[in-house]
């Protein structure tokens, strides 16, 4: 427990500390809460970047403190995550679970089309981006997110149709907090980065928000629901929980 101090305004209004870890500076945001009795650090996955929780009195001193004696684990965390995969010629993204070799094609509409390997039929599928190589990043960034929206459209109004319930509305973001979520007026929202996800991945979190449409909160009579639109509840959850994190360091 630390000693009740009171704050000067500008301390008590800093939302971010700078830390230097194997030379480089990272930003770490500062969240102060009532109910904290103890200086907290997470890693951020998704953001590559770490939130400090405070108590309400802590000095940005004694929080500057305690960033430097935690520097060796925080440079620790960060070199576990995945690395980042770039949406450029040459990288190797999955899509729908599948491995896809992005490759540039300059000729041609500004498009993208998936093309069997000239590899003698190699490990994986190519991606083709035609166009101006520039334009290769947003050009597929466009393709996935319409792939993903195709999906999760399709996916939902399936497994609605089956409890009789409408739905008002699918949309895609880049959260990364939650891979989807139900609103109580019915409308969907989901990451569209689970169109990297297997294909039975993506359809389970359709139903998982399409069984929240009856229950709204995860009681025993929700996953019973969840379970009766997807059989694979668990098998998904396992993947989600393993590999989940890896999705949001794609295209970054």
């Amino acid at each position: 427990m630390f000693a009740p101090i009171r704050l000067r305004s500008t301390e008590a209004l800093t939302s971010h500390l700078s830390v230097t870890l194997e030379g480089d500076a990272h930003s770490v945001a500062l969240r102060r809460s009532p109910r904290a009795r103890r200086m907290t650090l997470r890693l951020r996955n998704a953001s590559r970047d770490f939130v400090l929780t405070l108590p309400q009195n802590v000095t940005l001193a004694v929080a500057r403190d305690f960033l430097e004696r935690q520097k060796g684990w925080m440079s620790e965390r960060l070199r576990r995550l995945p690395a980042t995969v770039a949406l450029a010629p040459g990288a190797i993204i999955p899509l729908r679970g599948v491995a896809h070799r992005v490759v540039h094609r300059p000729a041609g509409l500004r498009d993208v089309t998936i093309e069997a390997s000239g590899e003698g039929g190699g490990p994986f599928l190519n991606l083709c981006v035609s166009g101006p190589q520039a334009h290769v990043p947003r050009l597929l960034l466009a393709y996935l997110k319409r792939e993903a929206q195709r999906d999760l459209d399709a996916a939902v109004r399936f497994h609605a149709s089956k409890i009789g319930k409408p739905v008002k509305r699918v949309t895609i973001r880049d959260t990364t907090s939650r891979w989807g979520s139900c609103s109580s007026t019915g409308n969907l929202n989901f990451s569209w980065r689970l169109v990297f996800a297997p294909a039975y991945v993506l359809d389970y979190l359709a139903a998982h928000e399409v069984a929240h449409l009856l229950h709204m909160d995860h009681s025993p009579r929700f996953w019973k629901v969840a379970h009766q639109l997807s059989s694979d509840v668990d098998r998904a959850e396992a993947w989600l929980k393993t590999q989940g994190a890896k999705l949001h360091h794609i295209g970054e």
